[in-house]
């Protein structure tokens, strides 16, 4: 499969530029998108809360994914890498029509998959580091990192369905069987009952 994506960061680009370079690079070289996805948000947003991480997820080996640039992927190279990582790992290839990349299971995308690879986990451990020497500075300095001392979530597992729960105790459901339904323990449903004064 053959899969077209596009990615606009704003309603007044127009998607149609990017879809004409993908057709005109696809008429040359004598094949065809079997699938568009096209998207308008942010390059910052995850790849998680985009289409292309659906459409990543649906790829198979041997699947071709055509973009315009490899910009169009991510907004920064870690991100741009981490796809490119994810592609090579399910054998999936990437073309890009203004950069020229052409990255499949071939040597030399190896090498490129050995390389995003590694940076991704220097990237990891390099923010690992600062993270726990900005932690521990604090702590020397005396100060204290998280919720205060003593204090107690605002958000509860239950909070917002005491109308639920009431519902339920009156359709004749026990503690448990309410608890169950919730996704919770039968002491967290007691607890939630106890603190905010009212009883089943």
């Amino acid at each position: 499969m053959v899969y077209g994506y596009i990615r606009v960061s704003t309603d007044r680009q127009n998607v149609e530029n990017q879809r004409y370079e993908i057709n005109e690079f696809c008429s040359k070289n004598i094949m065809t998108v079997d699938k568009w996805f096209e998207e308008t948000i942010s390059g910052a947003r995850t790849v998680q809360e985009r289409k292309l991480g659906k459409l990543l997820k649906k790829m198979k080996s041997g699947d071709i994914l055509i973009c315009s640039e490899l910009s169009r992927l991510g907004r920064n190279l870690l991100m741009i890498m981490s796809v490119l990582n994810f592609c090579m790992e399910k054998e999936v290839e990437v073309w890009t029509i203004k950069d020229s990349y052409r990255l499949g299971n071939d040597i030399n995308s190896k090498v490129l998959a050995f390389a995003f690879g590694l940076s991704a986990e220097i990237e990891r451990q390099l923010i690992s580091q600062r993270t726990r020497e900005a932690l521990a500075r604090l702590k020397a300095e005396g100060i204290h990192v998280g919720r205060p001392r003593g204090s107690k979530s605002k958000k509860l597992k239950l909070t917002g369905k005491s109308s639920q729960i009431e519902k339920m105790q009156e359709e004749g459901l026990s503690k448990t069987k309410i608890a169950r339904r919730l996704g919770v323990h039968r002491s967290t449903l007691r607890r939630f009952i106890r603190e905010n004064n009212f009883y089943l």
